[in-house]
């Protein structure tokens, strides 16, 4: 049940389940999740602990999650809450302190065997009810590179982050640096072509 993964950045805004559980989200939004394989592999890098049934069932299920999690980067705060309201709610979330394996007291809204999808559906809106009460909703962002739909929550100090993961970000900086090269060589407005202005007498 527990995310037991890493978070990137220098400041804690949030619990560190919570931060854990919102990098989660957005990464099972950007995962395609095309087979079983996928999922576990994705279940195995999110060290996500508890039952899992390792089926095509559960594979639907974890894959019809996804764009209702998605929403979350477009709605407004009433919007925002209605939703994690009813996500808790179709979940039967009861929310308990627990510790174990390394982690120290933190949160629980389901059982261990409970369904993953269900798992997952809990975790993100727990950590978005988070969200939601101390204002940082503009956290939730999509990705500024061009041609990508990924999501991804700045948990950056001065709200710096703009990319889904580092591979959109060194290729919009590559494209960057090219077009300024690129702009650098080419010749002015009414040169001849060696940088020089041609004469008009």
């Amino acid at each position: 049940m527990t995310l037991a993964g890493f978070v990137e950045g220098v400041r804690v805004l949030f619990a560190h389940d919570t931060e854990v559980a919102l990098q989660a989200a957005a990464a099972l939004v950007n995962t395609e999740l095309v087979d079983v394989p996928a999922l576990q592999e994705f279940v195995a890098a999110w060290r996500w602990t508890g039952a899992q049934a390792g089926d095509a069932t559960e594979l639907a299920a974890v894959q019809a999650l996804r764009p209702r999690l998605l929403a979350f980067w477009g709605l407004d705060v009433p919007k925002a809450a209605a939703l994690v309201n009813q996500l808790l709610t179709e979940c039967r979330a009861l929310p308990q302190l627990v510790r174990h394996d390394g982690w120290d007291w933190h949160l629980h809204a389901t059982p261990a065997d409970a369904p993953l999808a269900q798992r997952m559906a809990v975790e993100a809106a727990m950590a978005l009810l988070d969200v939601v009460r101390a204002g940082e909703l503009g956290r939730l962002l999509t990705c500024a590179a061009t041609s990508c739909d990924g999501v991804l929550v700045d948990l950056s100090k001065n709200r710096s982050r703009r990319f889904c993961g580092t591979a959109c970000a060194n290729r919009t900086n590559v494209a960057a640096f090219r077009a300024r090269r690129a702009a650098d060589r080419a010749p002015r407005s009414g040169s001849d072509g060696s940088g020089l202005t041609q004469s008009s007498d």
